[in-house]
């Protein structure tokens, strides 16, 4: 796909030999956290392998909702959309962030009472989501036949070019002060008495009093090699974009066989909810068990393959701070999209959208989604190694959540209140069994 602006400051500087914290990772959580500490006035660097938002921070459909959020993440998704708005006014670039609303559209009735149920889950937090008649859908997605039963709207939901935001957030924080470096991968966390002293990089080491590891779908062999265990796997996205087309509506529109989202060039961002890849690797068999209820749910939607990742970048390894990590490799995950579903997406969006047809596509790419057991963040201390804050599994829907996850993350990596309760995030949530006392 077409790579994320250019981010480098002075590429041939050297990383400082201590910091206060280490952020791994240049994604949208990471560049985030970074940016929060920056402002807090503590010192922080961040190392990116690659480049900032090489890889799904900037490959997603660009959504920001609140709109069918699991309700453990809603508390936190509302300071995230706060966040966003922060840095639409703050960044001198224009990154395409619009409140112009999300819609859901249902075809059949159960879509309709799925959407209904949400709605009724969430009253408590008293959003701006409401249902749509079918007379109101149609004029939302410019149709007069009745084709589908309804729709939910949340107008409150906004959507931004990501290829756009991450690279500005990540040019605000090195204006507040933060040390971000591109290719420098991390190799390996230094520790003593149970807890981080520092980080092993391609370029040296960096003392430092704590490490925010948001490393997406990196983070799992990242454990691994500290003998760590982390249940999450990725899995193989894709999308495409159009040329420009007739507006259809201002905001993003979601149905199961196609969702799109406007774009600034004037295209638009097509893809599917829940269709994905998932190959084969040794960590898929060591975890099966917890991903049973996920794969039940989505087997219609996903492709299972043994294919060449089985031991590629992101297989099992092991490897020492003096030796090329997997990082070095593969410095930019960068996957083949997959042609036939990608035409199958276009298809559908033609059909149901009328003002799509003929239009075409101008670009496609692949991206790799990091994934949980429930699709509800991982977030918090690992393995009681202390001073280490992990903050990853978002999903394939953390671009507009990714906000949120990193203050948190810094806010737990530095002692602060946290912003929202972390405990629905722990990491440990899927190794605890209830005894004759409760969790244990």
């Amino acid at each position: 796909m077409t790579a994320s602006p250019e981010f480098a400051l002075q590429p041939d500087r050297m990383p400082p030999e201590r910091t206060g914290i280490v952020v791994i990772g240049g994604g949208v959580v990471g560049v985030t956290a970074a940016l929060m500490m920056a402002q807090w006035g503590i010192p922080v660097v961040l190392c990116e392998k690659g480049r900032i938002a090489g890889e799904q921070s900037s490959r997603n459909w660009g959504w920001i909702r609140l709109q069918g959020r699991d309700l453990r993440e809603v508390p936190l998704m509302l300071e995230a959309q706060a966040l966003w708005r922060q840095f639409g006014e703050r960044c001198a670039q224009d990154f395409g962030l619009r409140q112009k609303g999300i819609a859901y559209v249902a075809a059949t009735d159960a879509e309709l009472a799925e959407h209904e149920a949400w709605l009724e889950s969430v009253k408590p937090f008293q959003l701006t989501s409401r249902m749509l008649n079918a007379a109101e859908t149609d004029a939302l997605i410019g149709r007069d036949d009745r084709a589908f039963r309804g729709a939910i709207l949340t107008p409150t939901d906004m959507h931004a070019e990501p290829a756009l935001a991450v690279p500005a957030l990540a040019r605000l924080a090195a204006a507040e002060g933060a040390q971000i470096f591109e290719r420098l991968a991390v190799r390996t966390l230094e520790t003593a008495g149970g807890r981080v002293t520092g980080v092993i990089t391609e370029a040296g080491r960096i003392d430092c009093s704590g490490v925010i590891l948001a490393g997406g779908a990196w983070c799992r062999p990242f454990l691994e090699n500290l003998g760590l265990s982390l249940p999450q796997l990725a899995v193989r996205s894709q999308a495409q974009r159009t040329a420009p087309a007739p507006r259809i509506a201002d905001g993003p529109i979601g149905t199961p066989m196609a969702s799109i989202r406007p774009r600034l060039d004037g295209g638009y961002t097509l893809g599917r909810t829940r269709a994905a890849r998932f190959d084969l690797i040794p960590a898929a068999f060591t975890h099966f068990l917890r991903y049973l209820p996920l794969l039940r749910d989505r087997w219609r939607m996903v492709k299972i393959r043994l294919g060449p990742e089985f031991f590629g970048a992101l297989g099992r390894h092991r490897w020492g701070p003096d030796q090329f990590s997997p990082m070095e490799q593969a410095r930019v995950l960068d996957p083949v999209p997959d042609a036939r579903l990608l035409d199958s997406i276009l298809a559908e969006a033609q059909r149901i959208f009328p003002k799509l047809q003929g239009v075409p596509v101008v670009e496609r790419w692949g991206g790799m989604i990091e994934v949980s057991p429930d699709e509800v963040p991982l977030l918090g201390e690992v393995g009681g190694l202390e001073g280490l804050t992990l903050a990853t599994g978002l999903s394939g829907h953390g671009f507009g959540l990714g906000p949120g996850l990193g203050l948190l993350a810094a806010q737990l990596a530095t002692g602060r209140e946290p912003v929202a309760d972390p405990a629905p995030f722990a990491v440990d949530r899927f190794h605890r069994r209830r005894g004759a006392h409760g969790a244990v």
